[in-house]
């Protein structure tokens, strides 16, 4: 038990637990819906560069079947790491294989097997403990890191790979603000990470502030040894850093590039820090 709470207070940099799991059942349901209304020529459609609507989804199949094997049922076999193969060129090289294979798989049949395969997803997430240590979350560089920003991190993933999916086929992004707050709440869970190479003396703060019903603020503070989320907001930030919601969540995935969002954005104080900020990024890129 001491162990437990003791692995919990040295998360506590990374600001607040987020609870996720009550989002994974109604986040596959849009999943399918987005799916099952699709035309043929939609799944032709170029989702992220070099994927179409079709690779993309079966990359969430081969990301749920991932998750099931380790996590639910203790299977580690699969590919490794080629000697030197940094960990982001491992991860692009076997989702690469992935989609590669499952080319030959029909969308009749990917729609089918992502929702039988994505209920068990959503059934593994709601069982899971939060305080439970899983796999390291590398943008926010903690490894392994606490399930509930594991669990969380997977959420954002699935959705953001929905979006994708809508924006290919001349949709916007859904607004459902109970989704994109708590997308947001975990990708800001990047910014210590981002600024760890950024010196400040201790008790600097920079405020990212996020507009609109699904935003935010999240104050990040220079302590010994690292930023953190944890420390109360002074209200006297040394860079406050104001983004749009839509702007902060292409930005976190990279669907834009830093100094379009700093074009978009507004900022005050030092615009040093505040760019420093914009660097942030919440998947593995």
């Amino acid at each position: 038990m001491d162990s437990q709470l003791n692995d919990v207070a040295s998360h506590a940099w990374l600001g607040p637990p987020i609870d996720a799991r009550p989002l994974f059942a109604p986040g596959h349901a849009a999943l399918m819906a987005t799916l099952r209304g699709l035309e043929p020529a939609d799944w032709r459609k170029e989702a992220v560069p070099g994927w179409t609507v079709r690779d993309l989804t079966a990359h969430i199949l081969g990301d749920f079947y991932g998750r099931l094997a380790r996590h639910r049922d203790g299977h580690q076999e699969g590919p490794d790491p080629a000697p030197g193969e940094t960990l982001e060129a491992f991860i692009h090289r076997i989702n690469q294989e992935w989609v590669d294979a499952n080319r030959r798989v029909s969308p009749a049949a990917l729609i089918d097997t992502v929702d039988l395969v994505g209920g068990q997803i959503v059934r593994f997430f709601e069982s899971t403990d939060l305080n439970a240590l899983r796999w390291g979350v590398s943008w926010a560089g903690i490894d392994p890191a606490p399930m509930w920003l594991d669990s969380a991190r997977e959420l954002t993933e699935y959705w953001t790979h929905r979006q994708q999916i809508r924006h290919a086929i001349g949709q916007h992004t859904d607004p459902e603000p109970r989704f994109l707050a708590v997308v947001l709440d975990t990708f800001m869970r990047a910014l210590p990470h981002t600024l760890r190479n950024t010196d400040a003396p201790v008790g600097t703060q920079v405020r990212m502030h996020i507009a609109g019903p699904a935003g935010g603020t999240w104050t990040v503070t220079a302590t010994e040894p690292r930023w953190s989320l944890a420390e109360p907001d002074t209200g006297q930030p040394a860079a406050v850093l104001h983004l749009d919601a839509e702007t902060a969540w292409r930005l976190c995935t990279r669907g834009i590039q830093p100094d379009t969002a700093l074009a978009r954005a507004r900022i005050e104080g030092d615009r040093d820090l505040a760019e420093a900020t914009c660097q942030i990024v919440s998947i593995i890129y």
